[in-house]
């Protein structure tokens, strides 16, 4: 069984996803104590929690507490759409193609993925891609850096005269900066813990660099402070702010936390300054998606046939050992006869490679329509021709 289980956007604000995080790790390791999990995939971003489990059949009697369970074809249409940017908050978007990827190649390194979520995730990977390339999908500027940017600017009005604080210099940091230079900026500051980081994108802004330990001078002046970092716990808190900022400042501010775990306090919001989240993002998600309708059903086109083709690949995983096991048995017989026929046949004069590849072409003659075959009933979950190939393939030592 492929299992799925996330809780996102979709179906919760910014607060309930950080409290359903920790209760889905709970789940996650209540799940591996009980049951057996052959591999599985985390994926955690701003607005999204997620685990792919590949697990024995057995009942989940668990209390999932509003999060989202889907199981094989569900689970498996649900990753497409999310490489696809289908599932996102801003529909189209291109990280999460790299999150997916990310996520991947760390549950590769660590030994957690295996042949049936490398399947899933290379093809999910693949048709991420093809959607883009085939489709408007992403077209123009789509990311929840962007819309960040955005939000400022419905607030602010024009940016270009604004000082803007950016916290964090990592994936969703940059996606922000990406939006700002468009935007012309006259002044943009980068705050982040690995200083180099932060000068390495200050330096593509035309903006400066300050060490973290500054970020409370940087914040003195600033119009807008968009905070994206990967820290587990809040960064700014009421009583930092009110001793980085002025009185008279503070009801200019701006603030944006992107942050999951959020960056800054909610408390923030209290001394007058207008304090931002995730959740405040979706109706600039709401716009972008009717923008984006006609491109999402072509999108959904291309899902349904590589969705198809998916579940065909699986099947034939799930047969791959059985006719693994027909082909050893029957190389082991073609190199025992044929050795027996050397035998007989004494000096051969340099022409035994013309018997050994005329046995090899004899059996993969006989077992091909056999193998077809095999792969023909997985396809259809015809059990009662998988279970009889297997007793006549029974090898009786």
């Amino acid at each position: 069984m492929i299992l799925n289980i996330r809780i996102d956007h979709k179906t919760a604000d910014i607060s309930k996803i950080e409290e359903s995080t920790s209760r889905m790790d709970e789940i996650f390791a209540k799940i591996q104590q009980e049951h057996q999990v052959q591999e599985f995939i985390q994926i955690k971003t701003c607005n999204r929690a997620e685990i792919y489990l590949v697990m024995d059949e057995s009942p989940l009697n668990y209390h999932w507490n509003g999060l989202v369970v889907e199981k094989d074809e569900k689970a498996l249409e649900h990753v497409l759409k999310l490489s696809c940017g289908l599932e996102s908050m801003i529909i189209g978007e291109d990280q999460i193609l790299g999150q997916l990827k990310d996520a991947y190649k760390s549950s590769v390194k660590t030994g957690c993925s295996g042949q049936v979520l490398g399947t899933v995730f290379t093809k999910a990977i693949h048709v991420g891609q093809a959607v883009r390339k085939k489709t408007r999908i992403n077209q123009g500027s789509v990311s929840i850096g962007s819309a960040a940017v955005n939000l400022a600017e419905s607030v602010l009005g024009d940016l270009k005269c604004k000082k803007v604080l950016i916290i964090g210099a990592g994936k969703m940091g940059t996606l922000v900066a990406k939006a700002l230079v468009e935007k012309h900026l006259k002044a943009i500051v980068v705050a982040n813990r690995t200083y180099d980081r932060a000068m390495c994108l200050a330096r593509e802004l035309g903006g400066s660099a300050i060490h973290f330990d500054l970020l409370a001078r940087a914040m003195y002046d600033a119009d807008v402070v968009i905070s994206a970092t990967g820290a587990p716990h809040t960064i700014l808190t009421a009583e930092k702010v009110i001793d980085a900022v002025p009185a008279e400042n503070l009801k200019k501010m701006v603030m944006i936390d992107i942050a999951n775990p959020r960056d800054i306090e909610e408390d923030v919001s209290q001394l007058g300054v207008r304090l931002y989240n995730i959740d405040d993002l979706r109706g600039i998600a709401d716009k972008n998606k009717k923008m984006r309708e006609s491109e999402a059903e072509e999108a959904e086109k291309i899902i349904a046939d590589e969705l198809e083709l998916l579940e065909k690949s699986l099947r034939h995983l799930e047969v791959e050992p059985f006719i693994a096991q027909i082909r050893a048995q029957a190389e082991a017989i073609r190199i025992r006869e044929t050795e027996k026929a050397f035998r007989k046949l004494g000096d051969m004069n340099g022409k035994e490679r013309v018997v050994d590849d005329l046995t090899k072409v004899v059996v993969d003659r006989v077992f091909l329509n056999i193998i077809q075959n095999l792969k023909e009933a997985s396809e259809h979950h015809d059990k009662a021709v998988l279970n009889s190939a297997k007793y006549i393939f029974k090898n009786n030592k």
